[in-house]
This record gives C-alpha cells, sequence and structure tokens, in this order.
C-alpha cells in the first residue's frame, strides 16, 4: 500500500467512529465484510448473508447497501 493511501485511510478513520473498531485495518485488510462496488458513488451493494446485523447496511428496494466510508475506500481503491 503506499503513502497517499494510508494517508486517506487515516483520514477516512479520523472522520468516523466505527463500530467494529476498525476491524478491516487492524487485520490488515484480510478481515472484510462481503461488498461489491457496483458504481455509486458512496454505496457498496452488500453481500452479507444477514445485513441487518451491520449497522452500515442501509435497506434500499430489493437489497441492502453499505455506506462505510472506509469499506468503501477499499472496494474502489485497494481491490482489483
Amino acid at each position: 500500500m503506499e503513502q497517499d493511501q494510508r494517508k486517506e485511510i487515516e483520514e477516512i478513520v479520523n472522520q468516523f467512529k466505527c463500530p467494529r473498531e476498525v476491524q478491516c485495518c487492524k487485520s490488515d485488510f484480510k478481515v472484510l465484510c462481503k461488498a461489491k462496488d457496483i458504481g455509486l458513488e458512496t454505496y457498496l451493494k452488500c453481500l452479507e448473508e444477514d445485513p441487518r446485523s451491520c449497522p452500515a447496511s442501509v435497506p434500499f428496494a430489493d437489497g441492502y447497501f453499505c455506506e462505510c466510508p472506509l469499506r468503501v475506500y477499499i472496494a474502489k481503491k485497494l481491490t482489483k
């Protein structure tokens, strides 16, 4: 991971209180919820079995979306 990406992640983490205590960062991004980038700017499609148990999931139509800014950044900037 590049230095500028680390700085961006640090800024994101400092801007919100993560209810999961940023487990994704602590695990070096090995522990991530299941989500998929579908082209929305600030949301991902939540693919978790029970999305209602996640505080970052938002119901919409017949599915759920992830609005965690860190998870969105990871999907858009760190995942190929």
